[in-house]
This record gives structure tokens, sequence and C-alpha cells, in this order.
């Protein structure tokens, strides 16, 4: 039962990490699919 709830652990420092990384390096959706002629609110 130990080992579920560190992965558990595991899975989410990895799946917050991953999504602050990318915000970061500008992969989000937003940025990778807007152009000057798109408005997203």
């Amino acid at each position: 039962m130990k080992e579920i709830m560190l992965a558990f652990a595991a899975m989410a420092v990895i799946a917050v990490g991953a999504n602050f990384a990318l915000k970061e390096a500008g992969f989000s959706a937003a940025e990778q699919g807007s152009g000057e002629a798109v408005r997203l609110d």
C-alpha cells in the first residue's frame, strides 16, 4: 500500500512540474495556436 501512495504522489509531482515547465517554455496550446489574427479571451 505504501508503494501505491508513493506512486500517486510521484505522479502528482511530475504532472504539476510538467505543467509548470511547459508554461514557462511557451508550449501552451494558447501560445502555439494563436497568432496576431486570433483573439483568445
